[in-house]
């Protein structure tokens, strides 16, 4: 029995399963505690309510409309998570992930908005932005050995207040927020394809969806399966050793930042390019999806594959925190449980090294214990 269960526990897909299921557990299970604190009575609905989210509203057709909602915050989301494992895999942080977010909305909205460009030439410009502002973390890391995570948390804000700056020439005149795309360049809309009349005629459900999902799988096949993912993973592991190898590793440093950037740009065209979301000019802080995309890198086990379960679960107890009851938890409590799950994602590559570490010890026993009765039968 022992043969057939091991090699499964030993699977690192496996692992990574069980592991995310076990934070997600541990996190809701802290949360209703915390419910139970604040106020006994509502606890079990409010953690039920966040765990259902669109199956919150009682018709088929609500139902479909708001899991549309759901998948649209899932795309960049997802592509922010590969910016942060694509970066990973390859020994970096890319903590500027977010940064990166907020450069593509600024460039995707301006060029739509101001320029009125059609909608693939904007999310171009979104990636080209995100891919830029990551090469500047590269260089400074290949030819200045600059710490990534100090240089991307300088230039996540500096980003935020250029784009600020700019898209305030092409915000409402009553109101800080952005020219809807519906009014300002419907051409800059990205197509659904049919897609949004089989989410109860969500017009925002767009072909964003499932381009998200296919670059995941692309990103699955550089980096498993092509030689310049094993460089860049060589680059990584020791890039010493790349270097006496014959693998140019200060180009691989930069080339994967300006990946890891690239998609994280991509992700702020597949939001704002929906017409979902309009910019505010006078935010104060980065949003949370760069950051977010942290939680669901590591849930997914940093598998490009994996993201896309992860990325749709963070999204789903996100907006179904939104129908907590608030007249007995306030707006905030919402935030507070889903923080607790999302804080707890970072915990799977612990639960993953403690699974292989009681394997190891119990296949030592068993390897000892053999060897004892192969003793005692000489």
């Amino acid at each position: 029995m022992n043969k057939t269960r091991q090699p499964l526990l030993r699977n690192k897909g496996v692992q990574s399963l069980l592991a995310a299921l076990l934070c997600i557990v541990i996190g809701l299970v802290i949360g209703y505690v915390v419910l139970l604190l604040i106020n006994p009575a509502g606890a079990w609905e409010a953690i039920k309510t966040i765990v259902e989210n669109f199956l919150y509203y009682p018709t088929a057709n609500a139902r479909l409309r708001y899991l549309g909602n759901t998948l649209v915050k899932t795309a960049p989301l997802l592509m922010c998570s590969l910016s942060i494992l694509f970066a990973y895999k390859v020994g970096l942080f890319n903590i500027g992930a977010a940064g990166q977010y907020v450069v593509g909305a600024g460039a995707s909205l301006y060029c739509a908005l101001a320029w009125k460009m059609p909608w693939f030439v904007c999310l171009i410009a979104a990636i080209v932005a995100g891919a830029v502002l990551g090469a500047i973390s590269g260089a400074l890391k290949a030819y200045r050995n600059v710490n990534e995570v100090i240089s991307c948390i300088m230039l996540n804000w500096i980003s935020l207040y250029l784009v600020n700056t700019l898209l305030a020439n092409v915000k409402e005149g009553a109101s800080p927020y952005t020219i809807q795309l519906s009014t300002g360049n419907p051409g800059a809309v990205m197509p659904d394809l049919g897609l949004g009349s089989l989410f109860g005629n969500n017009r925002y459900v767009t072909i964003a969806v499932p381009l998200a999902v296919i670059v995941a799988v692309l990103i699955w096949v550089l980096l498993e399966k092509t030689k310049l993912g094993y460089e860049l993973k060589a680059t990584g592991y020791n890039k010493f050793a790349a270097k006496y190898c014959g693998m140019k590793e200060k180009r691989n440093i930069i080339l994967t930042m300006v990946i890891a950037g690239a998609l994280a740009g991509m992700g702020a065209g597949l939001l704002y390019l929906t017409g979902f979301e309009q910019w505010s000019t006078t935010q104060s802080s980065v949003p949370a999806m760069g950051f977010n995309g942290i939680a669901a890198a590591f849930l997914g086990g940093l598998n490009p594959i994996g993201a896309i379960f992860s990325s749709y679960f963070i999204q789903h107890i996100t907006n179904g925190g939104a129908y907590v009851d608030k007249t007995m938890y306030s707006a905030q409590i919402s935030d507070l449980v889903s923080s607790l799950i999302i804080y707890l994602c970072g915990f799977v590559l612990f639960f993953k090294t403690t699974l292989d570490r009681r394997l190891d010890r119990r296949a030592e026993r068993e390897a000892a214990k053999a060897a004892a009765q192969k003793g005692g039968e000489a």
